[in-house]
């Protein structure tokens, strides 16, 4: 019995040992990583809305980051078309364009499906574990309809993929499409509240991709890309 007691004291003191070293060995986040993820956050849940002008230094003080860290973020942002940069005027977050969205999505349907595919493939253990907790993430921001939260899952969710996919090529162009899909979302979800099914389908699509099942993480995907492309369409139809 004692042994048994030495053995498991042990393991746990084995884990937080390894839980220290990763916690010490993992790089820390580069501040343009914050001021991107935060400027993003600022645009897709509308703080900073369509058709806004602001400046470099307004951004920096509104995050109390610094001017180049702020400055590298503008650059990102701009190339994934969630921020234009207007000459002697100013940084101007553009409008919803419900064309651009459908053309996006069918872009995005058909790059994030082999992304979805290779992750299940290729995933390691740890990820699988990380996808399986994003299962509930999703699930648990639909049930407090906690759509901030939602989308930080959703965000983590296609970084995760990202990694466990491992194809640089996909990745450019996956990275391309995500902030405006989200910012998409986010403008229809204030009008028409669906968390709960987008909880369901993208945590259908984390544990699918947790379990290695190659066929089905792209069923799920496509069944998410349906119900996302429906939306813009009738978003579209009715501002006609």
């Amino acid at each position: 019995m004692v042994t048994s007691k030495r053995k498991v004291a042990g393991k746990e003191r084995s884990q937080d040992e390894t839980r220290e070293i990763k916690a010490l060995t993992e790089p820390k986040p580069k501040l343009t990583d914050i001021a991107y993820e935060r400027l993003e956050e600022a645009i897709i849940t509308l703080k900073l809305p369509p058709g806004s002008i602001v400046s470099e230094l307004t951004l920096s003080q509104m995050f109390e980051i610094g001017r180049t860290p702020i400055r590298e973020a503008i650059q990102r942002l701009a190339r994934e078309h969630l921020m234009l940069v207007l000459p002697q005027r100013g940084l101007l977050i553009p409008e919803l364009d419900m064309p651009k969205q459908l053309r996006l999505i069918e872009t995005r349907r058909e790059i994030e499906r082999l992304i979805c595919r290779s992750a299940a493939k290729r995933a390691t253990r740890d990820q699988r574990e990380q996808f399986k907790g994003l299962h509930d993430a999703f699930l648990e921001a639909a049930a407090q309809n906690d759509e901030v939260s939602f989308i930080r899952a959703d965000r983590r969710l296609n970084e995760l993929e990202i990694e466990a996919a491992r194809n640089e090529f996909a990745e450019g162009a996956m990275r391309l499409t995500h902030g405006l899909s989200r910012r998409f979302w986010f403008c229809h979800y204030q009008q028409n509240p669906d968390l709960t099914e987008m909880g369901r389908l993208h945590a259908d699509l984390a544990m699918t991709i947790a379990g290695g099942d190659v066929d089905q993480a792209g069923k799920s995907l496509d069944r998410l890309m349906d119900y996302i492309e429906e939306l813009a369409r009738t978003t579209l139809i009715s501002s006609l």
